[in-house]
């Protein structure tokens, strides 16, 4: 199988803007994480692409390979298919442009999955970490999912799921990491089918995947990772760097 990883990067961010160029240790934090994901060795090749000349500019500076945009796009997953629809790949893994931290065990694991799979009935992988606090299962910026006997997901949502209801029974909750592992062919489709009305309502286009019919298999990590999304996420990228 040839695996190559995206990193789907966006110059402007509504709660941090320009967050990927933020300096993290001498370097943008965009540079940090293609090096992170490059290091791992995972890859046939590793991109960012991007709707930035700065980004752009800034990765081919340090040696990496970008790719721009030709079109506007509302997602990563719209990003990475436009990039990738005349590749010969067999999986892109979707790896978030805000995580210089990456993770090689999760990474792996997630690739396993399609080692594992020799029928091809698993259209995507993705991640997911057990959560224990109140606020953060109760918190719609961090999106939950819920699995059935075999992981596969059933569905995500920015509520808590599954709504405790009886506070007896001893259900775990999980936080959907949004690192993909796809099958081209799921992501071009996700590219071309037309977004419904239960991600439209929740604002998560993973769910795009489960209502038309395809499969997520659910893999869990004990990694968190630091995502930067504030300039506090920052500060504590450069305190765990030092």
């Amino acid at each position: 199988m040839k695996i190559i990883a995206m990193i789907p990067a966006r110059y402007g961010a509504s709660r941090f803007p320009a967050k990927l160029m933020q300096d993290l240790a001498g370097k943008p934090v965009i540079v940090r994480t293609y090096e992170a994901t490059v290091a791992t060795n995972l890859f046939d090749a590793v991109y960012v692409v991007t709707d930035s000349t700065i980004i752009y500019e800034q990765i081919e500076k340090h040696g990496g390979q970008a790719i721009m945009s030709k079109k506007e796009h509302d997602c990563g997953s719209d990003r990475i298919a436009e990039a990738v629809e005349d590749m010969d790949i067999d999986i892109v893994i979707n790896v978030q442009g805000d995580e210089p931290f990456t993770d090689k065990k999760s990474l792996s694991k997630l690739i396993e999955v399609f080692h594992n799979d020799p029928d091809k009935e698993i259209d995507l992988a993705s991640l997911m970490v057990h959560i224990t606090e109140e606020d953060e299962i109760n918190n719609p910026n961090t999106v939950k999912v819920i699995v059935n006997n075999s992981q596969f997901a059933l569905y995500f949502s920015r509520s808590p799921i599954p709504y405790p209801r009886d506070k007896n029974v001893n259900v775990k909750y999980f936080k959907h990491k949004g690192v993909y592992a796809f099958r081209k062919q799921a992501i071009l489709d996700f590219y071309h089918l037309p977004m419904l009305p239960l991600e439209a309502s929740e604002k998560i286009e993973c769910i795009r995947y489960l209502e038309y019919g395809k499969r997520i298999k659910m893999v869990e990590t004990d990694v968190l990772g630091v995502e930067i999304d504030t300039p506090e996420d920052l500060e504590h990228a450069r305190k765990i760097w030092k």
